[in-house]
């Protein structure tokens, strides 16, 4: 039976996330200086995302509980949650996190990873049913308009795609601000969108799926496959993903049906592996909603989904190294 999300999940992930959203430290920057002014701590660098040990985590820690409470509006957690995203959704809080995004130095801050996050959380405010949201995503807005023109400036001039499993993976990126972008009708990005993921894309043939590398938390192959149903008409993306993986439906290429194995959950990096089950889950259960009925290649990636999913559900809160994320991948596999 396909594992769904339960109230009980929700609650335990609620709280794993109330846990680390503003936990200052263990805190990794990622922080350019351009003088000794800049030596500063994560709270004086961004008053509202200096938790959960980076910066993205904590935009998409964020997004996890207002999903949550979107979903759940009984939540035992409701009334925390409201109130921890109030004291931190200020117009003074999010002229701190500006002014920090705005300095030249800072050009390439969290892109694409964090850029996508942070508009994914702007679009769950403005679906959000709940009195503040809308005071929320108005005063956010002005970081929505940044990450929005930062993404209309880069893809332009990107020539090539990321086709690494690490935050720098650009379709997964691409598939989350195209979902944004649709949801307020900017078709411009959306557009943009489309044409970058059609010009890196493609023509891409017989993955090999060279993967998992010893870092990743995101499947190259099954994140682009993702990013082009998102993007391409249904038919036109079915023959698209035929080329792209046409042996799925005899469980190749192998790896991709394999769940990864976790050495090391105190260790950062190989803890990735747990977030590349949960995204190979979300990614594969998405894939096969896009094939027809009694597709041969629907069951195959049903039963891998399951098993990836079952893998890493029950070491979401092993380690702070997975605690401050896990559950926002888990969430969107059992969502998918």
């Amino acid at each position: 039976m396909t594992m769904q999300m339960t109230p009980e999940m929700a609650s335990r992930f609620a709280l794993m996330a109330l846990d680390h959203l503003n936990r200052e430290f263990p805190n990794k920057l990622m922080h350019a200086m351009s003088g000794p002014q800049d030596a500063k701590t994560p709270r004086a660098l961004h008053p509202i995302f200096y938790g959960s040990y980076d910066w993205h985590s904590c935009v998409h820690g964020y997004w996890l509980l207002l999903k949550l409470l979107d979903k759940y509006p009984q939540l035992p957690q409701a009334a925390e949650i409201i109130d921890v995203v109030d004291r931190h959704f200020t117009a003074e809080n999010v002229a701190g996190e500006m002014a920090y995004l705005q300095q030249p130095q800072h050009a390439g801050f969290e892109r694409p990873y964090g850029w996508a996050w942070f508009l994914a959380l702007t679009q769950q405010l403005n679906t959000l049913q709940l009195a503040q949201a809308a005071g929320w995503a108005k005063n956010l807005a002005p970081m929505s308009r940044f990450f929005e023109n930062a993404f209309c400036d880069f893809l332009p001039k990107a020539t090539y795609p990321l086709r690494v499993g690490s935050h720098f993976n650009t379709a997964f990126a691409l598939a989350i601000t195209l979902e944004y972008s649709r949801s307020i009708n900017h078709t411009a990005l959306s557009s943009l969108i489309e044409e970058t993921a059609c010009r890196w894309h493609i023509e891409d043939v017989n993955c090999q799926a060279w993967e998992p590398g010893g870092d990743e938390f995101l499947s190259p192959s099954l994140m682009e496959a993702e990013l082009m149903r998102r993007v391409l008409p249904h038919e036109e993306f079915l023959t698209w993903f035929g080329a792209f993986l046409p042996d799925l439906a005899r469980g190749q290429p192998a790896t991709l049906f394999t769940p990864a194995t976790v050495t090391d959950r105190t260790d950062g990096k190989i803890g990735h592996l747990d977030g590349l089950n949960l995204s190979r889950a979300w990614c594969q259960r998405s894939l096969a909603t896009a094939l027809p009925a009694g597709d041969p290649r629907v069951q195959p990636l049903r039963d891998s989904a399951d098993r990836h999913l079952s893998g890493a559900l029950e070491h979401l809160d092993t380690d702070y190294m997975g605690q401050h994320w896990l559950a926002t991948f888990a969430l969107l596999a059992l969502e998918a």
